[in-house]
């Protein structure tokens, strides 16, 4: 293994699941045998470790399938056997999830409403614990759309929800919740240059059978910027993988990037995002990811300043992620933007209220 940067050290399920997911450039996904899975999965509970983390990462189809055709190869019947029963069944619980999904979007287009889906899509062939949408539709006409077509009901708002201009949705016989974004982005709905553009540079997406309307790499890059670096304050391993995948097939057109994200007050959040997964990358494959040098002179921070901790790579809130903020609030304030310019002071008593939840009740339900 290559030497790892600091805030990288290996840990269990990630160092397996990273070296298989992370290969060289243009050589493929790695091969590695099952018995040099550097002291991983001797046995069923570390593949029940490896499977809970792939699951909170957003990688379990990708992971299952090398895990499968490398268990065929060797014939080993055991592990064939308990790794392909996993794959059907989370196979079997997107195509449902997916079914709903371009219901849901026909019924908005049937109506004569802009709808795409954002964030869901990114990890295909894996599949997110919810679906994203974002719609320019007014917040009574979604209600009305699901409510009469779906029979969905309404999930109780967060305090961030509320900020945001976001709404669960719970529709029968569906585990995965249905969360719509209504004309703004952020979390506190202050993005919305960015909202009122989607629309204009959105590509068409062909996935599990389906056809779904998604936004361009820019706009999806600067979406899993703002949900990653200005409000979880974590960066999950399909992040990773995915951002890899469309850099190394060239998709990520930079100059774009810069003058979006630049126009949203979020360049030098973006810029440190991708500084920081090319940093990851580069601890497994030995080369970082090729991006400009003008993205990587506007990075705030990098990857040494990222630590692990419960399945995640965690960005620290202070005082790099608090110097992000500041830098987008600037902004907002410099184009005269008051009511965004208000919402955004709000995040930090948000986040505030959420960490004091967390530790009085070991959740931040009901705020996040």
């Amino acid at each position: 293994m290559p030497t790892r940067v600091a805030g990288f050290p290996p840990l269990g399920s990630l160092t397996y699941l990273s070296r298989l997911l992370l290969p060289p450039a243009g050589q493929g996904v790695r091969d590695l045998s099952l018995s040099d899975t550097s002291g991983l999965l001797h046995s069923r509970d570390e593949f029940d470790d490896a499977l809970a983390f792939a699951h909170l990462n957003h990688v379990v189809v990708r992971w299952l399938e090398l895990f499968v055709k490398q268990a065929r190869h060797e014939q080993n019947l055991d592990w064939f056997q308990l790794a392909n029963s996993a794959l059907s069944a989370e196979k079997a619980r997107i195509a449902a999830a997916m079914n709903v999904l371009h219901e849901v979007c026909a019924a908005f287009q049937v109506r004569g409403y802009q709808v795409m889906v954002i964030k869901t899509l990114d990890h295909w062939p894996d599949f997110g614990s919810d679906m994203d949408l974002f719609t320019s539709a007014q917040a009574h006409e979604v209600f009305a759309l699901m409510a009469e077509c779906f029979n969905a009901r309404l999930e109780p708002r967060s305090w961030g929800d509320h900020l945001a201009n976001k709404w669960n949705f719970v529709v029968p016989g569906l585990p995965e919740l249905i969360e719509i974004h209504v004309g703004r982005l952020g979390q506190t709905g202050e993005q919305v240059t960015i909202a009122s553009n989607l629309a204009s540079r959105a590509w068409q997406l062909d996935a599990g059978g389906y056809r779904f309307t998604v936004p361009s790499i820019p706009d999806r890059i600067i979406i899993s910027t703002l949900q990653r670096m200005y409000r979880h304050f974590n960066i999950r391993l399909c992040d990773i993988v995915d951002i890899a995948a469309v850099a190394d097939a060239g998709l990520i057109n930079y100059e774009e990037l810069s003058r979006v994200a630049e126009a949203a007050g979020v360049w030098e959040g973006v810029a440190t995002y991708l500084a920081i997964i090319s940093d990851y990358v580069r601890d497994y494959r030995g080369a970082p990811l090729n991006l400009p040098h003008f993205l990587l002179d506007a990075a705030r921070f990098r990857g040494a300043e990222i630590y692990y901790d419960q399945g995640f790579l965690r960005v620290p809130l202070m005082p790099h992620s608090a110097r992000l903020y500041g830098s987008e609030l600037a902004h907002v304030l410099s184009r005269g933007e008051l009511q965004n310019c208000a919402r955004l002071t709000l995040l930090p008593l948000l986040g505030t209220a959420a960490m004091a939840a967390q530790r009085i009740t070991g959740s931040d339900k009901g705020i996040w």
